[in-house]
């Protein structure tokens, strides 16, 4: 596996288990639909199990050319809107949606790493 596809898998651990600590439950990892393989990060629900979340996560091991969550750029966004849509019909959803971001900067193993969980970040709708 390529160093940075090694790390990505790293920053979905991280984001999955600081969502756990957080209280949201987790519903998928990974999932991926279709020939394009659109594929969601991470699907969940909040606390109070009224909102199925998708979570797109980004990292990167420091911020000197840009901030992980401005790689979530408009086509990512529709992708992830599409994904979604598929999700939600496929499994019957009927709570409430929502996008959000998880951007992680820093080392693995390293006492600096900053999470930065951007909830409702966008609607795919509104794109």
């Amino acid at each position: 596996m390529a160093e940075h596809n090694d790390y990505g898998k790293w920053g979905e651990d991280f984001a999955a288990e600081y969502l756990q600590k957080k209280g949201y439950i987790l519903m998928e990892r990974d999932w991926t639909f279709g020939r394009s393989k659109r594929d969601i990060d991470i699907i969940c629900k909040t606390p109070d199990l009224t909102t199925v979340v998708f979570v797109e996560v980004k990292a990167r091991g420091n911020d000197d050319y840009m901030e992980p969550e401005d790689a979530v750029d408009i086509k990512k966004m529709r992708h992830l809107g599409l994904a979604a849509d598929e999700y939600v019909k496929s499994h019957d959803i009927s709570e409430q949606l929502r996008f959000d971001v998880i951007a992680i900067t820093g080392k693995r193993n390293s006492n600096n790493i900053k999470i930065n969980h951007i909830e409702d970040a966008f609607n795919p709708l509104l794109i």
